[in-house]
C-alpha cells in the first residue's frame, strides 16, 4: 500500500492541531522587526524549547488564530471607520494596486482606467511577508489583491486596512456565499475574496507516461526515478512541507507534532534521492517551456502554464490532478483597501470591478485562477475561453471549501518546527 493511502492524523479539514503551539505568530515577529531563526538539525530538535510555554498559555493561544471551527469577526474602530455612502469617485485620480505581477491581467487595469477616467499604477510583490512588510512601510496604495486569507491577522492589530462600505460593493452578491462571509473575516467587513486554488500535480502529458488518475494514490506521482531532473515542488516552505504530509498520510495541514514534520521531511529526501527534485517558483513557466514535467502545482499555475506552451504544443500537453472528491490543500486570496490609500472610492469601485463577470473572464485568461462567481461555473470557464477542457480539472468547487485541507496561520514555535523541517530539506535540493 502507498504510504499516502492510509491518514495517520486527520484533525479535520483547517482544524489547528491539538499540538499547537502558543505565542506570537512569526508575521507578528517580522512586523516588529525581529528575525526568526530555524534550527539546522530536524524538527523533533526544537521541541524540548516550545513545551514549556504550551503548557502556559497554548489553549488561550490557539483561539486566537481564525479558522473554519473558529470564525473570526474583526471590530471596527472609531478610530477607523467606512467612507461615507454615496461619495464621487476622486478625479484626476492615480490608483495604486499592490498585487503579484501574475495575479492580474494588465488588461483589466486598462479596463478600469478608463471606464472610471483615472489612472491605475501596479506595484508587484513576490511573498506575502514581502508584502506585509511594505504595507507597513508604504502608506499610499489604494488596493492589495493576492494575499493568503491566512495573513489577514497580522493586518488587524496595527490598522492597516480600511472598513469596507459593502454599498459600493453590489458585484459581492453574486460570490460564493463561504468566502462572501468567510470565517477569517465574518460579515465581510475588510476583506473581499479575489481568487481561490487548489494545490495537486501538475505533469506534461507529452513527456510522461501514466497520469496520477490512473494510480492508487495521486500523491505518490512525483516519486518516479525514471524522471530524475524533471521532478519539481514548489518553492514554498508550507506548500512544500504539506505535500510530505500527505504523502505520509497526514491531512492536518497546520500539524505542530514534531514527528510528523520529521516524517514529511524524510519522504520528501526520499524524494530527492529518487528524482533530484528541485524547488520550483516559476511553475507555469518551467510547466510550459519543458523544464519539469511532473510538478506541485497550485490549480492556477498550471492553467497559466498553457498560455506559455510554445507555439504548436497544443493545450492536452498540460494536465492537472486533484482528489476528485475534493480532499485536498484549497487556498483563497484576498482583496482589501489599505487605509492609508488616497482614493478610498476608487478603490472600493475596483474592488468591485474586479467581481464583475467579464472582469473576471479576462483576468483568468491571462493569470490561471479561477474567481468564486456563482456565475463561472466550469462550463462557462470552458466555454468562453477561461480554461481548456482539457484542464477542467483545474476548475474550483465551492464544495471544496467544505471538504478543502487548509492551511491557517501558524504561532511561532509551531512555524519554527514548519520552518526547520524546510531548511534540512533545502539542503538535499
Amino acid at each position: 500500500m502507498s504510504p499516502g493511502t492510509r491518514p495517520r492524523q486527520t484533525g479535520g479539514p483547517g482544524t489547528p492541531s491539538p499540538a499547537a503551539e502558543p505565542g506570537l505568530t512569526r508575521r507578528a515577529l517580522l512586523a516588529r522587526g525581529l528575525s526568526l531563526s530555524a534550527a539546522a538539525g530536524g524538527a523533533s530538535a526544537l521541541i524540548a524549547g516550545c513545551g514549556a510555554t504550551a503548557a502556559a498559555t497554548g489553549l488561550q493561544s490557539r483561539r486566537q488564530i481564525p479558522g473554519p471551527q473558529n470564525p473570526k469577526t474583526w471590530p471596527i474602530k472609531s478610530s477607523n471607520q467606512p467612507i461615507a455612502s454615496g461619495l464621487r469617485a476622486e478625479r484626476n485620480a492615480s490608483v495604486q494596486v499592490f498585487c503579484p505581477a501574475h495575479l492580474i491581467n494588465p488588461q483589466v487595469l486598462g479596463d478600469f482606467a478608463r471606464a472610471f477616467r483615472c489612472q491605475v499604477g501596479l506595484t508587484s510583490f513576490a511573498t506575502a511577508d514581502a508584502a506585509l512588510r511594505m504595507l507597513r512601510q508604504r502608506s499610499d496604495f489604494d488596493v492589495v489583491l493576492g494575499l493568503p486569507a491566512n495573513v489577514l491577522a497580522a493586518l488587524m492589530p496595527p490598522d492597516l486596512l480600511r472598513p469596507l462600505n459593502h454599498s459600493y460593493l453590489p458585484n459581492l452578491a453574486g460570490v460564493w456565499p463561504k468566502l462572501a462571509d468567510p470565517y477569517y473575516d465574518v460579515h465581510g467587513r475588510y476583506t473581499v475574496p479575489y481568487t481561490v486554488y487548489s494545490t495537486g500535480i501538475a505533469w506534461r502529458r507529452d513527456q510522461v507516461s501514466g497520469n496520477p488518475y490512473a494510480t492508487a494514490n495521486g500523491w505518490d506521482f512525483p516519486w518516479q526515478a525514471a524522471y530524475a531532473g524533471r521532478v519539481g515542488i514548489l518553492d514554498d516552505y508550507r506548500e512544500a512541507i504539506v505535500l510530505g504530509l500527505i504523502y505520509t498520510g497526514v491531512t492536518d495541514l497546520n500539524t505542530a507534532d514534531p514527528r510528523l514534520l520529521d516524517d514529511a521531511t524524510r519522504a520528501l529526501e526520499k524524494l530527492a534521492r529518487l528524482t533530484r527534485v528541485r524547488a520550483v517558483s516559476t511553475v507555469s513557466a518551467d510547466l510550459a517551456a519543458g523544464r519539469v514535467w511532473i510538478q506541485q502545482a497550485r490549480s492556477g499555475q498550471a492553467a497559466a502554464a498553457v498560455n506559455r506552451l510554445p507555439r504548436g504544443v497544443p493545450a492536452e500537453a498540460v494536465g492537472y490532478w486533484f482528489p476528485p472528491d475534493g480532499v485536498g490543500p484549497v487556498g483563497s486570496d484576498l482583496g482589501a483597501v489599505p487605509r492609508g490609500g488616497q482614493n478610498p472610492v476608487l478603490a472600493h469601485l475596483f474592488l468591485n470591478f474586479l467581481l464583475n463577470h467579464d472582469t473576471a473572464v479576462i483576468n483568468i485568461r491571462r493569470t490561471g485562477y479561477m474567481q468564486p462567481l456563482n456565475w463561472l461555473t466550469p462550463d462557462r470557464l470552458v466555454r468562453y475561453g477561461a480554461l481548456p477542457q482539457s484542464l477542467i480539472s483545474a476548475a474550483i468547487l465551492p464544495t471544496f471549501l467544505d471538504h478543502g485541507l487548509k492551511e491557517l496561520e501558524l504561532l511561532t514555535p509551531s512555524d519554527t518546527l514548519w520552518l526547520s523541517a524546510w531548511h534540512t530539506l533545502q539542503r538535499h535540493l
